[in-house]
């Protein structure tokens, strides 16, 4: 490795410190994002689950086929 100027070891060891700060800084970003994605889907599963209840049930009532439970069927 060349021996570096002071001037310019400074430039670069400041550029490294700055280029480290970015990429924390993005690093936490991915992190919030991931996790306001997580309870997203699962306020969305849970949704899903309350009316895959209120389905089924009409599904008993009407005396008709489910078909979500023959899909499921056909994915097991």
């Amino acid at each position: 490795m060349t021996q570096l100027k002071s001037e310019d070891k400074s430039f670069y060891e400041t550029t490294q410190k700055e280029a480290k700060k970015k990429i924390e800084i993005i690093d936490a970003t991915i992190e919030e994002e991931l996790a306001r994605v997580k309870e997203k889907i699962n306020g969305l599963q849970e949704q899903k689950k309350a009316i895959r209840q209120i389905y089924d049930g009409a599904c008993v009532i009407l005396g008709v086929k489910n078909e979500f439970e023959e899909e499921e069927k056909s994915t097991v």
